[in-house]
């Protein structure tokens, strides 16, 4: 997206007061998150199996089977585990499968401890020494709430071995991970990591564009088509080098083969055929022109998030488009967001889709490039349902979804570029407080985003007039290839964008 060149300040942003956003912990665990078998807010009941409910067997002739109760991860074969403190001797009863601590919950104890006969805690005397059976192993808990922790593992009867103290559950993985957060694929140890470099322009009448009419253009924004192809929508596009001329056009898209060879990407087709087509039915009067902000795919469709100007930076409004045909053709849906929404920081966007059934959608004020970022989130088979997203806000002293959107990164944020990239998740942007492109990667889109490390592979020095930064889905993290614009406004040419690589393992 274009701009004159940017004076960069030499004072940050204010510092947000509000306490950072946390993964989403303890605090949004629901009663039940701590355990089938009760948890500190819940009360044993002999008649309800904890877990999965091993036997609670009683191991001996007295007590309950250590009453190891089962909060979290410490499983019912907690504080004693099942079998009582021996009992009356001899091999004592089976210890009993202690059932399934739950995993996760909010830190649930082990349960309280119970009584194996009178005043014995964890069991009553041993008998004779005889073994109240080995505590069998908790089994596998259910899902405790979002980032709880297991209960502590109960421990053996005083006297006597009250099932060995039971391996309490599974010990407590929190029950659902943290919102977004993907297992993914681990990053390869032995690839070697890229030094941050220029690969080539990628778009120009003497590149791979050229054939389909493009030659001054910008963005180039990457995606996975359906059909496994790779999607690259622009911005404004004229047919010669520069900016102005015949053949205006906004957004286009052109297409790659999957994968990035050594030799840099290489376009070999448009939507449109020949001539790479406006992609929405409009004119280009009084300045107007609609301009990409993200793209994203979801099973065998692709979304297009877009921004109407009347006059580059005068936003009147944004809106989705959606393709069932692999980016041929798009259809407006009536998911449309005015330009004021959240002090005009839902203007610019970034989403990506998590493993939770949500899709994560990052943002700012468009072209200003003075503002922070906020965080949404929607159901992935709902995008264009406006009412469904949910921001993610602190209030209350805790940060929870539903509440006001509250900034989760301060700055002065242009073009946003959110992926998940093997086991992280990674964004990208065009900083211009710093002037440079700058990269962050956390755990998932709750992270705290202000403790993340940050990346500046690609500056102003290198690249004068830069922005954009989006990132080739078929990036790794010891590779990540980046789509990065540049414009000289002095003459408008440069006007292109550019690949190149870099790492942030």
């Amino acid at each position: 997206m274009k701009r004159t060149l940017v004076t960069v300040l030499t004072l940050a942003l204010a510092a947000c007061s509000t306490p950072p956003p946390a993964e989403r912990g303890a605090a949004d665990a629901t009663a039940g998150g701590r355990g089938d078998g009760g948890g500190l807010d819940r009360p044993w009941r002999p008649d309800r199996p904890r877990g999965f409910g091993g036997a609670w067997g009683g191991g001996g002739a007295e007590g309950l089977g250590g009453a190891g109760g089962s909060g979290g991860a410490g499983g019912s074969g907690g504080a004693g585990g099942a079998g009582g403190a021996g009992g009356a001797g001899g091999d004592g009863a089976a210890g009993g499968l202690p059932g399934s601590g739950g995993v996760g919950g909010s830190s649930g104890l082990g349960g309280s401890p119970g009584f194996g006969g009178t005043d014995a805690v964890g069991g009553g005397d041993g008998g004779a020494n005889g073994f109240g059976g080995d505590g069998g192993d908790g089994g596998f808990g259910g899902d405790g709430g979002f980032g709880g922790f297991g209960g502590l593992g109960g421990s053996g009867g005083d006297d006597g071995f009250g099932g060995v103290g039971g391996v309490g559950g599974a010990g407590g993985a929190g029950g659902a991970v943290a919102p977004g957060r993907c297992p993914g694929r681990a990053p390869d140890p032995n690839e070697q990591p890229a030094r941050t470099r220029w690969i080539k322009d990628l778009t120009g009448t003497q590149t791979s564009s050229g054939q389909f009419g493009v030659g001054g253009t910008d963005l180039g924004i990457p995606a996975r088509q359906p059909n496994g192809q790779i999607a690259y929508v622009f911005g404004d596009t004229f047919e010669r080098d520069g900016v102005g001329g015949p053949g205006w056009r906004s957004p286009v898209l052109l297409r790659s083969a999957p994968g990035l060879p050594a030799n840099g990407i290489v376009f070999n087709g448009a939507a449109g055929g020949h001539y790479a087509k406006q992609l929405f039915d409009y004119r280009h009067d009084n300045g107007r022109t609609w301009l990409p902000s993200d793209v994203i795919t979801i099973g065998g469709r692709m979304y297009l998030h877009y921004i109407v100007n009347e006059g580059l930076g005068n936003v009147l409004w944004t809106q989705i488009a959606y393709s069932d045909d692999n980016g041929e053709n798009w259809i407006v849906s009536g998911a449309r967001f005015e330009a004021h929404e959240d002090n005009q920081l839902r203007q610019l966007w970034t989403w990506e889709r998590g493993c939770d059934g949500f899709v994560y959608v990052m943002s700012t004020k468009f072209i200003s490039r003075d503002q922070p970022i906020i965080l949404y989130r929607v159901p992935e088979d709902r995008l264009l349902d406006r009412a469904a997203y949910v921001p993610w806000g602190f209030a209350n002293g805790r940060w929870a979804w539903g509440h006001p959107a509250t900034p989760v990164l301060g700055g002065r944020f242009g073009e946003l570029s959110l992926r998940r990239v093997e086991n992280k998740w990674v964004l990208a942007w065009f900083n211009a407080r710093d002037y440079d492109i700058s990269i962050i990667v956390v755990d998932g889109p709750t992270s705290d985003l202000t403790v993340a490390r940050v990346f500046k592979p690609i500056t102003g020095a290198m690249l004068p007039q830069l922005y954009g930064g989006y990132i080739h889905p078929d990036s790794t993290l010891a590779n990540l290839h980046l789509i990065v614009s540049q414009w000289n406004t002095a003459n408008n040419w440069p006007y292109r964008s550019s690949q190149w690589v870099t790492s942030v393992r």
